[in-house]
């Protein structure tokens, strides 16, 4: 167990702030998150020797909040002013993240478990339970909007 306890204790912070952009409400985030510990503490003999236990922890995570999702049948508005919790240090972090908040929840989702969680894109691809091209494709998407949201108006070309 003391295995456990030590990749929980890193592994947590980062998943939670994952997943409060991911769902955009802090106590979902922290329900999720629970569960998907929860669920690699009962299968920790398995979890601890895969390649990727935390990808597999966000996977777990990121399925749970889909079918949440799916049971509500509508998107919830991401809460304004959701940043992360230990990932936002600086005022430019605070904004990176709310341009990612404001992005659809695909792109959203597939941001935070590229760049966030680190996930290689066949593993975000495997998590979001769609095609490494479409994940391509939404990345792709996601970083031109981030680009233009946070590109300084100060520096942008006049017309």
């Amino acid at each position: 167990m003391g295995g456990f306890e030590a990749w929980y204790r890193r592994e947590h912070p980062r998943l939670l702030a994952a997943m409060v952009v991911v769902c955009g409400d802090l106590e979902v985030a922290r329900d999720h998150s629970a569960e998907a510990f929860a669920r690699a503490l009962e299968r920790w003999d398995r979890v601890e020797v895969m390649e990727n236990p935390a990808g597999w922890t966000y996977t777990v995570a990121v399925n749970l909040a889909r079918r949440r999702w799916r049971r509500r049948a509508s998107e919830r508005p991401l809460a304004d002013g959701v940043v992360p919790a230990g990932v936002a240090s600086s005022e430019e972090r605070v904004d990176v993240w709310r341009a990612v908040a404001s992005l659809p929840l695909q792109a959203r989702t597939a941001v935070v478990l590229r760049y966030l969680a680190s996930m290689t894109e066949a593993e975000v691809a495997t998590a979001m339970g769609v095609s490494v091209g479409t994940v391509s494709s939404s990345l792709s998407v996601a970083r031109r909007r981030l680009a233009v949201l946070l590109s300084d108006p100060k520096e942008a070309p006049r017309a």
